[in-house]
């Protein structure tokens, strides 16, 4: 009997050193874990920390010499080293409006079409070619814009544009001067197309989260298509959607190659839409290499941060509407 319960004492105590040991290395484990996510997050941060950092150093010479006028000055003129970064900064922000408008609602009905209209067999064809959209690099859009989209335009749209709109008050000025082909709407145009992948495949791939039962709900008291659509699939994944229109806002504000191919490349501001201008990254892209000077490099190391810093309020807002339509959900 005493030996019996000796091995049983001993057989517990094996038990508990081997739980014991099983504990100690989950708990290793998850020490490890943690501190290797803690790692990443910091390298992040400081990757992030050091590109500001950089562009923050880089552009104090033109900081210090122009101020704030930097951004509301036109002038962009290397000989005489006066610089001002308000028609980069007017070109970013238009050409990506544009694209927006364009790409949004395109993208979106694509995606509303692939996941509630389109037949079972055409859905995976179609999608892939909407997404090869986004494999297609950059300059290849810059060379068809340039050399078939812009005659184009140039050709048969803007012309006809100019004589609608000709006589249209505020109209006449967005579409006024001769048909140059290139420029701010044809920029646009393209910043468009290389948005709308993006729009459609994130809007496609939330609208195809919604809980079918939900849409079976409303045709059972006798919703039509579009009543489903716009009552039970938009509202469900508007979050969904937003963030893949402030990813293609993303893209669109700081693409370089296509754009600088066909928007003109000039430093200056013009009230029609048809003229030629220029943005942020392309102005970089066309001058960085010719920079002689420390204050013509600085200005253009500048423009680098303002981009940064348009792109980093686009963010912010973005995600202050998720937070605000999460908050109303809650409710």
């Amino acid at each position: 009997m005493a030996d019996f319960a000796i091995d049983t004492y001993t057989e517990q105590r094996e038990k508990e050193h081997r739980r014991a040991q099983t504990f100690s290395r989950f708990w290793l484990s998850d020490i490890s874990f943690h501190i290797c996510t803690l790692i990443a997050v910091v390298l992040v941060l400081a990757l992030l920390g050091g590109v500001m950092a950089a562009l923050f150093i880089g552009s104090f010479p033109a900081i210090r010499a122009f101020g704030f006028g930097f951004f509301v000055t036109e002038v962009w003129n290397p000989v005489t080293d006066k610089y001002g970064a308000l028609a980069p900064i007017y070109g970013t922000v238009v050409t990506s409006l544009i694209a927006m408008l364009i790409a949004v609602p395109a993208g979106l009905g694509s995606a509303i079409f692939l996941t509630e209209l389109c037949p079972v067999p055409l859905r995976r064809p179609i999608g892939i070619a909407i997404e090869l959209l986004a494999a297609i690099p950059s300059i290849i859009y810059g060379l068809w814009g340039l050399f078939f989209l812009a005659p184009f335009l140039q050709q048969y749209v803007q012309p006809a544009l100019i004589a609608v709109f000709g006589h249209v008050p505020l109209l006449s000025i967005l579409f006024a001067g001769p048909p140059y082909g290139i420029g701010i709407l044809t920029a646009g145009f393209v910043l468009a197309i290389m948005v709308l992948p993006f729009v459609t495949s994130i809007s496609r791939d939330v609208f195809a989260t919604v809980p079918p039962v939900l849409k079976e709900a409303g045709y059972g008291l006798g919703c039509t298509k579009w009543e489903v659509i716009s009552s039970i699939v938009l509202p469900y994944t508007r979050i969904g959607m937003i963030g893949g229109i402030m990813l293609g806002l993303g893209r669109a504000l700081g693409e370089t190659m296509a754009v600088t191919f066909v928007i003109g490349n000039a430093h200056r501001i013009s009230g029609s839409l048809l003229a030629p201008g220029t943005t942020i990254s392309a102005s970089i892209a066309n001058e960085f290499t010719e920079a002689v000077g420390d204050l013509y490099t600085s200005a253009l190391i500048e423009l680098g941060l303002i981009l940064f810093i348009i792109t980093f309020i686009v963010l912010a807002i973005s995600r202050v509407m998720l937070a605000r339509i999460e908050q109303k959900k809650g409710i």
